[in-house]
């Protein structure tokens, strides 16, 4: 049964994920019009009302005004909402299943990232320098709090982004794209080989599959967008990846 002390912390660890959440909103509408996400007030994309304190908590605000903006009553896009929750819920898994560690902290940061990722490749095929910048800085973080392990995370820096390279420069950039060969460079050095070689391959899978079934659905061609493939591949490779390579190498 949980404790009153462990309720306490998952519920403090929800409100922080939604209000990350929040800002990641901000992140995925701002950055692929170079718009600053910290200079700029929040603002109605319709018509400009500046937002104040209480059209901007999280999760709440959104419900209350309805989906609308205050001033234009403009709808809102419901991916306020559904990031905001997802962000709080995907946390509070991580710490469930990784334990309150330093590197569980991480990996929620990194997380949060991944859904700007996703997103955002989705919608414009690319993927922004600044969050694999971001992911870098968390890289180097991980080293340092994993100290003991440090090969793990520079090998994991190459496991993948080396091939992928390769890929890319024989391909001449028509078989991967070079936003993905930074993703995969960065996260191997948060996760390690492991997790980032098996979120790989997961995230591969997941591609081959979800995307001949949207051709298959709408009977169109559809540009590939693989950061969200590979974010959700390396998001299972956290939560259960340690598990999947313990039980595969017990075959041999």
């Amino acid at each position: 049964m949980p404790t009153p002390y462990n309720i306490f912390i998952y519920a403090l660890v929800f409100i922080y994920g939604v209000v990350v959440g929040s800002f990641l909103n901000v992140c995925i509408y701002r950055i692929p019009s170079g718009e600053s996400i910290v200079t700029v007030p929040s603002h109605c994309m319709k018509c400009g009302y500046k937002l104040k304190w209480y059209d901007l908590v999280p999760l709440f605000s959104y419900l209350f005004l309805r989906g609308r903006c205050r001033q234009c009553k403009t709808r809102i896009s419901p991916q306020y909402f559904i990031v905001e929750l997802l962000n709080g819920v995907l946390w509070v898994v991580t710490f469930l299943l990784c334990g309150t560690e330093w590197m569980t902290l991480i990996y929620v940061l990194l997380i949060s990232a991944l859904i700007v990722v996703a997103v955002i490749d989705w919608r414009t095929f690319e993927i922004p320098i600044g969050i694999n910048i971001f992911i870098l800085v968390l890289g180097v973080l991980a080293v340092a709090v994993d100290y003991r392990q440090w090969q793990v995370h520079l090998i994991g820096a190459a496991v993948v982004s080396v091939p992928l390279l390769l890929v890319y420069l024989i391909t001449k950039g028509r078989g991967i794209g070079g936003g993905d060969i930074k993703l995969m460079a960065v996260t191997g050095l948060v996760v390690g080989w492991k997790l980032n070689l098996l979120g790989f391959m997961i995230g591969c899978v997941l591609a081959v599959v979800i995307h001949l079934l949207r051709m298959k659905i709408s009977k169109q061609d559809h540009v590939l967008a693989f950061g969200p493939y590979l974010s959700a591949g390396l998001l299972l490779s956290i939560w259960f990846g340690e598990g999947m390579v313990t039980w595969y190498a017990s075959f041999f």
